[in-house]
């Protein structure tokens, strides 16, 4: 199994926090068996989001054509133009 990336760590530890006190919020529990509930749903919800979110490939370059390039013949200014005397 691959590790997880940090986008998907960040991702899944905000979720965990932010659902589990929303849902604690929400359900007013105040029993100890009640937050164990609630507090295992935000960890499996994320977990989901971790596992679910798409994991980003790095892209391959197509090899390249390797050209044999010749160079032009350079040509002064004005050396055709030249007149002699």
């Amino acid at each position: 199994m691959p590790r997880p990336n940090t986008a998907q760590l960040t991702y899944g530890s905000a979720t965990v926090v932010l659902a589990t006190v929303a849902l604690l919020l929400l359900s007013g529990t105040t029993t100890p068996l009640g937050i164990a509930v609630v507090c295992t749903a935000g960890l499996l919800l994320g977990v989901l989001v971790a596992v679910t979110m798409p994991v980003r490939t790095r892209h391959v370059k197509p090899p390249v054509r390797e050209e044999i390039r010749v160079p032009a013949q350079r040509v002064g200014a004005g050396s055709d133009t030249r007149i002699s005397s």
